[in-house]
């Protein structure tokens, strides 16, 4: 299965319950009026695409109606997708996987449950499938399993584990990560991050120091700062993802276990709300289900299946 296969297999749920609401709002009907506003928005809601951004679609959706441009089902579906593609458009435009910074030291995010560690070992995987080396940094140091989960996905894709034990500084872990990666010429610095946001002050200054000892030893250091966000959270993620924004400067995002959740609708807010692109989407269990994010393809399939 390709990623386009994967991508679909993961929007599934989601997809399914939109098509299906909008299959609804043609019985009886040929055309699309004034009269669909209501029940298309608690289509649009209902995959948590949320308010603000589900009205800035049903603009689109009436401008449409307005010029006698949507005559049929198939002219509103062009139309929404077309409108969460431009939505689901940054002004960054470099992939990190395509980053060539060298050693690219990237730390990753999240609050505690999301997927951090899974998603660290899945692109380590796709940063080995390239042939490149590859570092971890077991920076959650507050708990023994984080630590113990990261060496162990370490040794599966044959990358090498930088770990202290637990309860150490995790400024310590993310100095001697990169340290290590910078003597032994590795391509990519991986760093695993505490997750805790009820304890908010400390995990800020805990971030802080991390992302200041990593400029001791590469001044423009970490290169990226990956946010991972769990998809059935819905609207809860983009709160989630507010807090890290105040906390430390997130470059990309990655949404994990989509394929679980009939709230895929969420990215678009994420995106549109933040201003950051969704890098990676989690769509299964596998190693290979960590996938790049294509944001034409999402809106495609979005209302399509």
């Amino acid at each position: 299965m390709g990623v386009l296969g994967q991508l679909r297999k993961g929007l599934f749920k989601t997809s399914g319950r939109i098509t299906e609401g909008i299959g609804r709002l043609f019985l009886g009907k040929k055309e699309v009026d004034s009269t669909i506003s209501e029940e298309l928005e608690e289509i649009l809601i209902s995959a948590d695409i949320g308010f603000s951004a589900t009205q800035e679609i049903l603009e689109a959706v009436a401008d449409g109606v307005l010029r006698k441009e949507l005559d049929n089902r198939e002219a509103l579906v062009r139309t929404l997708q077309r409108k969460v593609s431009d939505m689901l458009t940054t002004p960054q435009t470099d992939s990190l996987l395509e980053d060539n910074r060298r050693p690219l030291v990237i730390l990753v995010v999240g609050v505690n449950g999301v997927g951090k560690t899974t998603t660290i070992g899945k692109l380590g995987a796709r940063f080995r499938q390239e042939g490149k080396s590859v570092i971890c940094g077991a920076g959650d140091t507050f708990r023994a399993a984080a630590i113990e989960q990261l060496g162990i996905w370490a040794e599966r894709i044959g990358a090498d584990v930088v770990q202290h034990q637990a309860g150490a500084d995790p400024s310590a872990v993310a100095y001697d990560a990169v340290s290590a990666a910078v003597s032994r010429n590795t391509d990519v610095v991986l760093i695993d991050t505490a997750g805790r946001l009820h304890t908010r002050d400390n995990l800020m200054g805990q971030l802080e120091k991390m992302k200041r000892v990593i400029t001791k030893v590469i001044p423009d250091a970490p290169h990226r700062v990956l946010l991972v966000l769990d998809g059935t959270n819905g609207q809860n993620a983009i709160s989630q993802a507010r807090e890290f924004l105040k906390i430390t400067g997130v470059t990309d995002i990655a949404v994990t276990k989509l394929d679980g959740t009939a709230k895929g609708g969420v990215i678009i807010p994420i995106v549109r709300d933040l201003g950051i692109p969704v890098s990676f989407v989690g769509v299964g269990e596998t190693v290979d289900d960590l996938i790049p994010f294509d944001s034409g393809a999402f809106a495609e399939m979005l209302f399509t299946g």
